[in-house]
Parts: C-alpha cells; sequence; structure tokens
C-alpha cells in the first residue's frame, strides 16, 4: 500500500539524477583512467576464451571452474609453445637486422666525413653528424632510461598482466549474471530491441576478434612463405608484421610494404640473381596480387562482411583511436565504428517512426510445375481436368 502512495520523481529530479550519475561516472573515468586499458584488454580476453570455456563445459561434461580453468591453461600453454618456437627466430633474425643497422651507420659516419657541397652550399659533415646523433641521443635516453626505471617498468607489466588474468576469469564465470543483468535493467518493451542490438553487435565483435587471429595465422605464414620463395631479408619478422598489420584494416598493408619495400632497394634479394629496383618490383607486384587476394576472398570469409567499412572511415577512425587511446585505440577503431553504426542506424529508424531491424521477406512462392500428358505410342492424351 505505501508503494502505492509513494510520490514519482518530477522531471527536474530525474535530469538531476541522471547529471549526477553521468558526472560521477565521468570522475570515475578521470580518476582510474590508468587501468581503462587492461579493463577493456581483460574484457576481449573474456570474450575470446568464453566459448572455448562453454565448449569444453559441452563437450567433456565439466563444471564451469573447470572448463573455464582448462581453457585459461591452454592458453599459457600455447604462449609458452610459441615463445619458445619464435624466439629463438626471432633473436637470429634481429641479431641479422642489427649488424645491418650497425652497416648502414657506418655508411652514414663515412658520407659525413667530408664537408658536403649541395647546389654550391658547403656542409660541415662532421658537425652536422653530431647534431643528428645528440638529437637521437635526446630522443631515446626517455625511451631506454635507466636500469632501475626498466625493472620498475617490468614489475608494473606483471601486476597489470596479474591484473589482466584474474579480471578476465571473473568476467568469463560470470558473463552469464552480467548480461542478464544489463538486460533486467532494459524496460520489458524493448528487451526484443536489446537482444536484436546485442546479438548485431557481438557479430561484429566476435567476427572481428575470433576471425582476425585466424586471419592474422594465416597471413603470417602466407607472408613468411612468400618471402622465403622470393630471398626477402628478415623474412620471418616481415611474416609475422604482416599477421599484426591485419589489425590495422585499410592501412596495414600500406605500413608493410613501405618496410618491404626499402628492405628489398636497400639489400636486395637473398638469392634472386636480379638487381635491388628490380627486385622492389618483384615484391611490389606480389604484394599487389596478395592485397587483393586479401581483400577480396580471405577476408570476407574468414571474418565476414559486417566489420567492413569504407577506407576513409576506417583510417579517421585510427587516427580518431590513436589520439584517444593509443595503440589499443587503433586496433579497437574498426569494429567499434561498425558497433558504432549498428547503434546510430537503430536511433535514426527510431527517431523517423521507421522499423529499425531489417525484416527478411519470406522466400517467393514458385509456380507449380508444368503437367505434361503423354499418351502410349506418341498419341496425346486429353487433358484432363483440374
Amino acid at each position: 500500500m505505501e508503494n502505492n502512495l509513494r510520490p514519482a520523481w518530477s522531471i527536474p529530479t530525474k535530469l538531476i539524477v541522471i547529471l549526477g550519475i553521468l558526472a560521477l561516472f565521468g570522475f570515475l573515468f578521470y580518476r582510474f583512467s590508468v587501468a581503462l586499458a587492461p579493463l577493456i584488454i581483460a574484457i576481449i580476453l573474456a570474450y575470446v576464451l568464453s566459448p572455448i570455456a562453454g565448449f569444453f563445459g559441452r563437450e567433456l561434461k565439466l563444471p564451469r571452474g573447470a572448463s573455464i580453468l582448462l581453457a585459461y591453461v591452454l592458453l599459457l600453454l600455447l604462449i609458452a609453445g610459441a615463445l619458445m618456437i619464435l624466439i629463438p627466430l626471432l633473436v637470429r633474425q634481429a641479431s641479422g637486422f642489427n649488424l645491418n643497422i650497425l652497416h648502414w651507420l657506418e655508411q652514414g659516419r663515412n658520407l659525413f666525413n667530408d664537408k658536403i657541397v649541395i647546389a654550391g652550399v658547403v656542409i660541415d659533415g662532421p658537425t652536422l653528424l653530431g647534431q643528428i646523433v645528440s638529437q637521437l641521443e635526446g630522443l631515446l635516453r626517455p625511451v631506454f632510461g635507466t636500469t632501475l626505471d626498466v625493472v620498475a617498468a617490468l614489475l608494473g607489466w606483471l601486476v597489470w598482466i596479474v591484473f589482466i588474468f584474474i579480471i578476465s576469469i571473473y568476467l568469463v564465470k560470470d558473463s552469464g549474471k552480467i548480461m542478464a543483468w544489463f538486460q533486467s535493467l532494459v524496460p520489458p518493451a524493448y528487451r526484443s530491441d536489446f537482444d536484436h542490438l546485442v546479438e548485431d553487435v557481438n557479430t561484429i565483435w566476435s567476427a572481428f576478434f575470433r576471425g582476425q587471429l585466424l586471419l592474422a595465422l594465416i597471413v603470417t605464414l602466407i607472408i613468411t612463405l612468400e618471402g622465403l620463395i622470393l630471398g626477402l631479408p628478415f623474412a620471418f619478422l616481415m611474416g609475422l608484421l604482416a599477421g599484426l598489420m591485419e589489425f590495422l584494416p585499410s592501412i596495414g598493408h600500406g605500413i608493410w610494404l613501405v618496410i618491404a619495400s626499402l628492405l628489398a632497394l636497400f639489400m636486395g634479394s637473398a638469392h634472386l640473381p636480379i638487381p635491388n629496383w628490380a627486385f622492389f618490383l618483384v615484391v611490389l607486384g606480389v604484394h599487389i596480387i596478395f592485397t587483393q587476394f586479401d581483400l577480396n576472398y580471405l577476408i570476407p570469409r574468414v571474418i565476414g562482411r559486417s566489420v567492413q567499412l569504407p577506407p576513409m572511415v576506417v583510417i579517421l577512425g585510427i587516427v580518431a583511436g590513436a589520439a584517444i587511446a593509443g595503440v589499443l585505440g587503433v586496433v579497437l577503431a574498426a569494429p567499434s565504428i561498425a558497433s558504432l553504426r549498428v547503434i546510430l542506424r537503430y536511433l535514426y529508424a527510431r527517431l523517423l517512426d521507421q522499423e529499425p531491424f531489417a525484416v527478411e521477406s519470406p522466400a517467393p512462392r514458385l509456380p507449380p510445375p508444368k503437367l505434361q500428358w503423354w499418351k502410349k505410342g506418341g498419341s496425346r492424351k486429353t487433358k484432363p481436368s483440374l
């Protein structure tokens, strides 16, 4: 009886409460912004591993906790095995790359030993080299820092890694309860729309993460094999770079091609007996062909078309994501824009009183097959009346 006599909040009161909640969330976002990136990574990890844990629970009849533990153990074993295989190869490739950098630096030092004359203007080479070296040292000193800074940074990373794993485990464990809680906040009349939006957004992120990981692995194998066949320097490193660049749609191929072109021009092929400029053209042509294969065959079949956006939109989104969230914003730009497109399309349809979700039209009814009447011996029978 008391509930029926409770007065309803006025519109100003509701507005004040909403603004207060938004201000509180804004303060928390600003105060704990340092934990935002690890939290997003934990959500992504939970999102990827949740179906795997569910699969183990269904197929192996394991309790929820045991299936989650099995999924994380397999993840750690996969990471450990990959590091055991990749680290020796990366060390060998990186050492060769380091030797080539030292060779280029030595050539540059020899170039700057004497005075340089450009269009009649005399430049003191040693002075110019000293200024360049001092500027580079100023840029690199904050990056490397002291040994104590490096140790503190490693300890900080270790703490965040533990935080990411713990939060992701709880997210996987309570994912059903979390989604049910969000659904309970939606008014009953709009729960159907909420479920539809969640399904569309889930399709986008599922295609991006699970499909993108598979796509990155496929591209890494193809580009590594391509580099070994053509004799591209540091073929293994370039294959890994190509796989990582798949997370940057529209510009990833361009970044990889610029680096590969520089290697082809300066170092040439490891075993093809052709000039460096010709090898550059070979690398350029082969990668253009692979780009078309990737865009028109691999991406539509591995990821699907739900995340595909116009290249200009993706590039602007990557720039905005880098300004807002750094590297993480760059990686998540494409699925975030695609999800925003789904939400804005829904809001636009609701504002215009249109149906927000596409209605599947029923399959067209085919006309009944024409009956043919044949007479034995080739003569025609009389058509029966229907």
